[in-house]
């Protein structure tokens, strides 16, 4: 493929940029092909080519060869989530910057389809993770995501970045992969290269400035910044790091860099702002960029609301825990008419949360109440909060196919709500009955494919 000469010319003083060995790796046609483990769901991934793991995030992992990974029941499972090894580099980011993770309150702004947002919730175990998305259809696509992935600090948000004003030092941790013209992505996706142009350039600088001065007052005094984009542009990246410096009185950050990762840092010519370019001609992987900051400056806070929640009786809790073995440390909420559960600790975060901004998926689905009768959700199948009370079934890889395409298939198992498990993990719910099997499997996450 051929890169457009603007580029190219653009990039001439950009901090390592070797211009016959950048043409010549997108040329080369090669794919580089990575998944991110889930430590949450440890599961046998010898029947994926592993070649060698991700230098900077111990659960990243290159695959020598490209699966089919929509037939692979593990995907679906949350074992694992296929990510670009690059921006994997979040992981050392935040490793180095944030190593108590305790209590922390993190958001990631910009976060479909929800790469990020998963590896946030794996290394904030022990804290609040909110993944926002403003455009609706990629937020239903982000709640998929973070529901298979089963981590049950993470909330998913549908708001403009510019809402989050209304909690003001909220954050610990702000995370803004920002909408970018996409040049880092053209040996991945060629047709990107058609949308690209210098006018995209100009546009998206624009744009992630307005982002940034709208999300930053919601980051805490001390809080850090990562800002991050896939494109080789300076105009967004050392010349937003520069704006966020000058602008908005915000500390650059460096972090250790292995030499032998091949990732270039580079400084902002007007501030020194440090940043980390990722060239595919010289890393493993594709084009990125990541920069960090500590902001200085204090919002005024004022008392924020608190939200009242529709809190589940006492009575359907008991009914619940008499046919559902679950945490001790939670509390429950009805919302679109299910349960719904957080660790007690984030309750009184959550209706803050919730009283500025519209939440999509809060903690973790337990149930629906049909009268007596209790149907248990997918999101608790998908968590590991299910400490017993329902049998499970063990599938063969052809049979959780035929679960996950919501096709009819035959097990044998006691009657009644079921756990379907692959490979020791849980992929869903089924009811066997007499006569049939009623696949509970969301319809909007199936396998389409033949």
């Amino acid at each position: 493929m051929a890169v457009p000469s603007a580029l190219i010319r653009s990039l001439q003083t950009a901090t390592g940029f070797h211009q016959e060995a950048f043409e010549a790796v997108h040329a080369s046609g090669e794919q580089i092909v990575s998944i991110r483990l889930n430590p949450l769901k440890p599961f046998d991934h010898s029947h994926l080519p592993i070649s060698e793991t991700v230098g900077w995030c111990e659960n990243g992992k290159y695959l020598s060869e490209r699966p089919f990974f929509t037939f692979d029941p593990f995907l679906h499972a949350g074992a694992y989530y296929v990510q670009e090894a690059s921006s994997m580099f979040l992981w050392q980011a935040i490793k180095q910057l944030v190593p108590i993770t305790t209590g922390k309150k993190v958001l990631d702004l910009c976060a479909a389809p929800g790469g990020k947002s998963t590896l946030l919730a794996s290394y904030f175990t022990d804290g609040l993770v909110v993944a926002n998305e403003v455009i609706k259809n990629r937020a239903n696509i982000l709640v998929e995501n973070c529901s298979k992935w089963g981590a049950e600090q993470l909330l998913v948000t549908n708001n403009d970045p510019s809402h989050f004003q209304s909690v003001p030092g909220f954050f610990d941790v702000l995370m803004i992969d920002a909408p970018c013209s996409g040049s880092g992505l053209f040996r991945k996706d060629p047709d990107a290269i058609e949308e690209w142009s210098e006018a995209n350039v100009a546009l998206c600088s624009q744009r992630q400035q307005r982002i940034l001065a709208d999300a930053i007052p919601c980051l805490a005094e001390n809080g850090i910044l990562i800002y991050s984009t896939c494109s080789y542009s300076q105009a967004e990246d050392e010349a937003i790091c520069d704006w966020l410096t000058e602008e908005l009185q915000m500390e650059s950050l460096s972090l250790k860099v292995e030499e032998n990762w091949g990732i270039v840092e580079t400084i902002a010519p007007v501030h020194g702002a440090i940043g980390y370019r990722f060239y595919p001609d010289q890393v493993k992987g594709e084009g990125f960029f990541l920069a960090c900051f500590r902001k200085k400056t204090t919002e005024f806070a004022g008392k924020m609301k608190l939200k009242a929640l529709p809190m589940t009786s006492k009575l359907q809790v008991q009914q619940l825990h008499s046919q559902i073995s679950l945490p001790e440390n939670l509390s429950y909420f009805d919302q679109n008419e299910a349960i719904r559960a957080i660790e007690t600790q984030w309750l009184k975060d959550l209706r803050t949360l919730a009283s500025h901004l519209y939440i999509k998926k809060a903690g973790i689905e337990i149930a629906s109440l049909k009268g007596k009768d209790l149907v248990p959700s997918h999101e608790l199948a998908m968590s590991n909060w299910l400490e017993g009370g329902y049998p499970s079934v063990d599938l063969d890889l052809e049979t959780a196919l035929l679960y996950l395409k919501r096709k009819e298939f035959s097990v044998e198992g006691q009657k009644g709500w079921n756990l379907m498990r692959y490979g020791g993990l849980q992929i869903g719910w089924a009811k066997i009955l007499p006569n049939r099997i009623n696949n509970y499997y969301p319809g909007e996450w199936r396998i389409l494919k033949e």
